[in-house]
């Protein structure tokens, strides 16, 4: 099954399937970016809009990509907000935004259904202004290393959705190569953790003027 249709098919329970690794990466996006506010947000792979509520209230426009339609459904059903546009379109391809623009990118437990992060670390540097920020959330390499992956149940039979192993190197060489200095990096622990390696690795990068200008 593609990464797009297993996705839609998982979106009429993503929300309310026990997913521990949805629950902290909320947690995280809004202990990282909630003491803060913005002008123009990009949200790339919204999904069901889990985190698409709280952004617009911290941002005064949001454009919130997904290629999933059956996620993009869901994203509009609870999501009802004038300065937020939902928009279908595919990541690795150019993405459908005004250049130098935004002050900041969320990018939430996506990147492991990416192959190569190069393409989409230039499609941000484009869509950033100078010193923008790019805010990543993703399963942590060191779960990935062990097999961990995206997934979900129905009745007896679970699907496993197709992932990339990214070390953390490949973050920050894909940032480098882009224009993109390390602003944060953080690894986070869900409370039924307790002593397992930790689930989720975040980073802040940030766009950083050219030479010369």
């Amino acid at each position: 099954m593609s990464i797009r249709d297993a996705y839609s098919l998982w979106s009429t329970t993503y929300d309310s399937d026990r997913n521990l690794t949805r629950d902290l990466d909320q947690l995280a996006t809004k202990s990282s970016l909630g003491d803060k506010s913005y002008l123009n947000v990009i949200e790339i792979g919204c999904g069901t809009g889990k985190n698409t509520a709280f952004l617009a209230r911290i941002a005064r426009t949001i454009l919130a990509i997904d290629f999933s339609t059956g996620m993009l459904r869901q994203a509009r059903l609870k999501v009802d907000s004038d300065n937020v546009g939902f928009v279908v379109a595919d990541l690795t391809s150019p993405w459908p935004c005004k250049q130098n623009f935004f002050e900041l990118i969320v990018c939430n437990l996506v990147l492991e259904h990416v192959e190569n992060l190069g393409p989409i670390f230039h499609e941000a540097s484009q869509a950033l202004a100078e010193e923008g920020l790019f805010f990543i959330s993703e399963l942590h390499p060191f779960r990935q290393y062990k097999g961990t992956q995206a997934n979900f149940q129905r009745e007896d039979t679970t699907t496993e959705i197709p992932a990339f192993v990214h070390h953390l190197s490949d973050f920050t060489d894909s940032a480098e190569q882009n224009g993109f200095s390390l602003r944060a990096m953080k690894e986070w622990w869900h409370d039924e953790d307790h002593a397992n390696l930790p689930r989720l690795i975040s980073f802040t990068f940030q766009k950083q003027p050219q030479k010369g200008t």
